[in-house]
């Protein structure tokens, strides 16, 4: 009994599904029938499922063949991928290049604020400072005396000395005690001279300013770069450590790194190398500071 009751609505459902029905278009003036068709539920259904997956068929092939299938969530080319992470790697190195500009710049203008010192406490005419410099610059027998024996003391001297004419204003002091074992040679490319120190030697400032570069290479080890006024750049290099940093501001003879390598080091660059340089050209530091040799 259950079959055959399965067996008749299974019949009257396709039946029902594939009865067809009448429909029509009709004039409402004239009512003449000007369009007729005959549809079943079952052609229905066939219709509008092959429309809606008609549909999603362009819609896919829309997406994955133009460019929008990169709008998808989750979706992403290979090539894209490597090109985002070269372009964020590109980003780093940029943003750490304006940093330390941004810290030269910094250290530059503090640099040049800190060594400009102008006096407004008293303002004099050009007559008056012309002739009262005229009285200070004039030397007694006895000044020329002191002067001579002051000369003839401070030749011997080995450390911080007056510089020539030309750097009359400033006194360097030795970054380092040793022996010059390689001097200034511009036309071989030597900028600076090569000094033999001892084990764990400390660095000195040669002058008072502010460090805007610090760095580490193979060939020189640590590396450290101060400006200082007047457009004076002071170069030291194979450190073994620092002990400041970019933006630091140093004193004239402040400790600024460690230099020299152990005794027991066999390794064959054991100099510690110094440069100066003024307004873009090395000058020879031998000019300025008395070295042993």
């Amino acid at each position: 009994m259950k079959k055959k009751r399965i067996k008749h609505i299974l019949s009257d459902f396709l039946q029902r599904m594939r009865f067809k029905y009448r429909v029509s278009i009709t004039n409402e003036n004239t009512l003449d029938e000007t369009w007729y068709t005959r549809l079943s539920r079952f052609s229905v259904l066939i219709f509008v499922t092959a429309f809606f997956l008609t549909t999603f068929i362009l819609l896919t092939l829309i997406i994955f063949i133009t460019p929008l299938r990169f709008y998808l969530p989750g979706y992403q080319d290979s090539g894209n991928r490597i090109a985002m992470i070269q372009q964020t790697m590109r980003l780093d190195s940029i943003e750490k290049e304006v940093q330390l500009r941004d810290a030269y710049l910094v250290a530059l203008k503090e640099n040049m604020t800190e060594s400009t010192h102008i006096d407004t406490t008293r303002a004099l005419d050009s007559v008056q400072l012309k002739e009262r410099a005229t009285k200070i610059m004039e030397k007694t027998k006895r000044e020329e005396e002191f002067v001579r024996k002051y000369e003839e003391t401070e030749k011997y001297n080995l450390g911080a000395v007056t510089p020539s004419t030309n750097e009359k204003m400033y006194v360097f002091f030795r970054p380092v005690s040793g022996v010059v074992a390689s001097t200034f040679n511009p036309k071989d490319e030597e900028y600076g001279i090569k000094i033999i120190t001892s084990p764990h030697e400390t660095v000195k400032s040669v002058l008072e300013g502010r460090v805007i570069c610090t760095e580490y290479t193979f060939e020189n080890e640590w590396v450290i770069l101060i400006l200082h006024g007047n457009d004076y750049i002071s170069i030291y290099k194979n450190n073994t450590r620092l002990l400041k940093h970019i933006g630091d501001y140093v004193k004239a003879g402040e400790s600024i790194a460690i230099t020299g390598t152990e005794e027991n080091d066999k390794s064959s660059n054991k100099f510690f190398y110094f440069e100066i340089w003024k307004k873009g050209n090395p000058i020879n530091p031998q000019d300025v500071i008395t070295f042993r040799f």
